[in-house]
């Protein structure tokens, strides 16, 4: 993350025959039945009301559509994937224009969907055709990288967006396959591997498509107790137990996160929300133990140009504006982006 998260419209043609083509009708289902039936949660065509947005920097490129961000905390230095690609960003602080920080195909990377900067400022990116790698922030260099195991016979994947908790270690959703992988501190530093399947919630999701989309963004609270999913085409969010491996859908009174594709939870519990085809962002409250959610803000405007991720920092909330519909993954034959850029959004 996001990240980071992709959402379950079509992938791209370059990318479908080495990535899943068994799902590919599946999720040109899954996204009509979002644009048709999941354009909530309850205030989900509620105005902007006092909600401020504007760009905070721009992205060059004429093809970038953006899916993931992150902030490094220590320099303030935001960091953007490309989906359509594997570019990733660099926006300074002042500046408004990001530069290229990793290019196109750095290490054999195709896409990055979600990233985060760790506590030691290393750079996490998903690559949803593979799996995920590591990067200094200072240099650039590769640090370490992690994939799912393939071969004749493997499973169907697509790596999406990524936690970190506070021992370092890392959780990353597959969304074809339902299930969190896992890479502890002591497999990152032996720098490679194979990507450790930690828990598998296909029997507590909802039943879809054989091939379809579910999990998606995904988030740990301050304490490392347990981690946030979310079931972007239901629009169920799950709690995961990092203790006990339990799995339990978390109550959200009665709302939803349909749609939802980024995730960002700020240490007091306030969980902000990405959900794209709807282009609206929202706020809930998640209770100390996270079983429960109560949604606090809603904020629908076009011109969040289906947002994919956020990013919460002090004083404004940066999304990332994928204009997936513009001749992107979800509309690969019709319309023509604009500049992309990341908006700034204040009231969330």
């Amino acid at each position: 993350m996001k990240t980071k998260s992709f959402l379950f419209a079509a992938l791209p043609a370059a990318l479908v025959p080495a990535l899943v083509p068994a799902a590919t009708a599946a999720l040109a289902a899954a996204m009509t039945v979002t644009l048709t039936l999941g354009a909530t949660p309850a205030q989900a065509h509620a105005p902007a009301g006092d909600a401020r947005i504007s760009t905070a920097f721009t992205l060059p490129g004429g093809k970038v559509y953006p899916e993931g961000i992150a902030t490094d905390p220590r320099t303030h230095t935001v960091y953007v994937g490309s989906y359509a690609d594997g570019t990733v960003y660099r926006a300074r602080p002042g500046r408004p224009e990001a530069e290229v920080f990793l290019p196109s195909g750095t290490d054999g990377r195709r896409t990055a969907n979600g990233l985060r900067v760790d506590a030691l400022g290393r750079l996490w990116v998903t690559d949803s055709t593979a799996g995920v790698a590591v990067y200094d922030t200072a240099s650039g260099s590769r640090l370490a990288h992690f994939e799912v195991a393939g071969g004749a016979g493997a499973p169907a994947h697509f790596i999406n967006d990524l936690a970190l908790t506070p021992d370092g270690t890392a959780y990353l959703t597959d969304s074809v396959r339902g299930v969190i992988y896992r890479v502890t501190p002591e497999q990152l530093a032996a720098g490679s591997g194979t990507l450790t399947e930690a828990y598998d919630l296909s029997a507590a999701l909802r039943p879809r498509p054989a091939g379809g989309f579910s999990l998606n963004g995904i988030v740990a609270d301050r304490a490392g107790r347990y981690l946030l999913t979310v079931d972007m085409p239901e629009g169920d969010l799950y709690r995961v137990d990092l203790r006990t491996g339990a799995v339990r859908r978390v109550d959200l009174g009665g709302g939803d996160l349909k749609a939802a594709d980024g995730l960002d939870l700020s240490p007091d519990g306030t969980l902000r929300v990405a959900h794209n085809v709807t282009n609206t962002l929202t706020r809930w409250q998640v209770c100390a133990d996270g079983t429960r959610a109560r949604l606090t803000r809603t904020i629908t405007d076009p011109s969040l140009q289906i947002p994919t991720t956020l990013a919460h920092t002090p004083g404004r909330t940066l999304v990332v504006r994928s204009q997936f519909d513009k001749g992107g993954p979800m509309s690969p034959d019709s319309g023509t982006p604009t500049t992309f850029t990341v908006a700034a959004v204040r009231g969330l």
